[in-house]
């Protein structure tokens, strides 16, 4: 086993030893312990498990000093930066719980026994349950809202699953800090032990995910990861639900009306978008499609000087992002058909400091060993003339989190076919926006298919707790049997499906 240990990512020094990463044993225990807590998990009820995503909420909050002060320790990303993942933490937190106490996530469909055109139809009531204990494996880039508190725990807590969070190395002791909120909330809230638990260390999250206990995965990561711990995961004798969502290429349309009347506006902001939490972000507008022609040229000259006139260091999550980002781009500014708008030059010192790098090609040079995810400051712009150029270079790209159009209202027909040819590929479509950051709500999209990620579902916002249910119908079963979201005066008061038709249920 290896220690556990806590780096300054601004020097590289060592901040803290945290002990040892998790053997077999105690992942075993952990494990068997989330196994132990699931029955009384899912007894608490959803009542009870809004109280407790409640009171995580509220211990988060009472430890925000100490908890940002750690992290920002550990990955540099700031005070205010951190300050509002926490507020976005705490925010989901309370969502789902609200979700709890509305309800219709269960999905409750009752079928009363008549006469059909089939014969005799027997009394059938239906509702997603809880699969069972969810490993999930937290991100680098988000120590907080992506992590041992973040949107995953959260969802799996409300759907009633034990959670077990592989901690990320690039910050081990923010980690520990925020377990240790969560599991004091889940005990004052009557949860189980069991209901939360961590380990430490990659071959402790290789052990995890074969687990008999485990019933799904949650990871977000890298493809790399995120492929290998799904090769393990197909390997068990019985393959669970592994949810990855493991980043991508996003690709950024500018219209030729756009380019003409916010040349500098738009290059400004994506400028800030390229660069946002060091290019850490995987929603990362990553691909610019710019028209060719001098519009496009005074967007990218302006791009090209906000990013050569960054006062502040771009600090990434580790030293592996930080070689792996200088490695990609000196490959990518080999390739015979590009032009390096903006070079990154590698800072010196023990740091994981990097900085910008963009490159520039023509449509008809775009090829698939250009349109990797580069994890940093990294842009790729692709210059356009016609239309036609645009949707067919379009047509190559893999699937991606999020596309954007930047265009003016009067392109309503250049808009559309953008959207159309977007919407194939990416699960969240933007307009004059940039993908970074979203929303947390019942209507976010945090997913595509591969390889952007393992399934389209999302990540984030509400229906991210279907991930972790699985649907159960119940046959002439007597009432006093029944869920109470089942029973036949709606004690649960939740909105309902009744004989083909929604009923609100209050």
């Amino acid at each position: 086993m290896s220690a556990v240990v806590s780096l300054n990512p601004r020097t590289g020094a060592v901040r803290q030893l945290l002990g040892e990463e998790a053997s077999p044993n105690d992942v075993s225990a952990t494990a068997g312990a989330a196994a132990a807590a699931a029955p009384e998990l899912q007894r608490l009820g959803r009542t009870g498990r809004a109280s407790m995503l409640r009171l995580m909420a509220e211990g988060l909050e009472a430890d925000a000093a100490g908890i940002v002060e750690v992290a920002d320790a550990e990955t540099a990303l700031g005070a205010p930066r951190l300050r509002g993942e926490l507020g976005r933490t705490t925010y989901q937190l309370r969502l789902f719980a609200d979700a709890l106490d509305e309800g219709s996530y269960v999905e409750a469909t009752i079928e009363h026994p008549r006469e059909t055109a089939l014969g005799p139809q027997p009394d059938l009531r239906r509702m997603l349950v809880p699969l069972g204990p969810v490993a999930v494996f937290g991100s680098s880039n988000f120590p907080l809202a992506f992590s041992v508190g973040g949107g995953d725990t959260a969802s799996a807590l409300a759907a009633g699953c034990p959670v077990v969070v592989k901690a990320h190395p690039s910050h081990p002791a923010t980690s520990e800090r925020t377990y240790a909120v969560l599991a004091k909330a889940a005990s004052a809230a009557g949860a189980p032990d069991g209901a939360i638990g961590l380990v430490h260390g990659h071959h402790a999250g290789a052990i995890l995910v074969q687990r008999g206990e485990i019933t799904a995965v949650a990871f977000t990561g890298s493809q790399r990861g995120g492929r290998a711990l799904l090769d393990l995961v197909n390997a068990r004798p019985d393959p669970i639900p592994f949810y990855g969502e493991l980043g991508s290429v996003n690709p950024l349309v500018v219209s030729p009306g756009a380019a003409r009347t916010r040349a500098a506006g738009i290059g400004t902001g994506l400028a800030q978008a390229l660069t946002q939490g060091a290019g850490q972000f995987c929603t990362k507008p990553g691909l610019a499609f710019v028209p060719a022609g001098e519009d496009g040229d005074r967007l990218c000259a302006e791009l090209a000087h906000r990013l050569t006139e960054l006062a502040e260091p771009l600090v990434v999550a580790n030293q592996g992002i930080r070689d792996a980002y200088f490695d990609q781009v000196a490959a990518l500014s080999r390739h015979q058909d590009v032009a390096c708008l903006v070079d990154a030059v590698r800072p010196g010192g023990a740091g994981f400091a990097v900085a910008p790098h963009v490159l520039s090609v023509g449509t008809t040079q775009l090829d698939q060993s250009l349109l990797e995810e580069v994890f940093g400051p990294y842009g790729l712009i692709v210059r356009y003339g016609t239309e036609d150029d645009l949707l067919a270079a379009l047509r190559l790209l893999e699937p991606a989190l999020a596309g954007a159009v930047h265009s003016e209202a009067d392109e309503v027909e250049f808009t559309r076919a953008a959207f159309t040819a977007l919407a194939e590929r990416a699960g969240r479509i933007l307009w004059n926006s940039y993908p970074p950051g979203m929303a947390v709500t019942w209507a976010t999209q945090h997913g595509a298919g591969w390889p952007a990620a393992t399934a389209p579902h999302t990540s984030v916002g509400v229906t991210a707790v279907r991930r972790f249910l699985r649907p159960v119908c119940w046959q002439d079963v007597p009432p006093e049997l029944l869920p109470e979201e089942l029973r036949e005066d709606n004690v649960a008061g939740i909105p309902r499906r009744v004989d083909g038709k929604l009923s609100v249920g209050y």
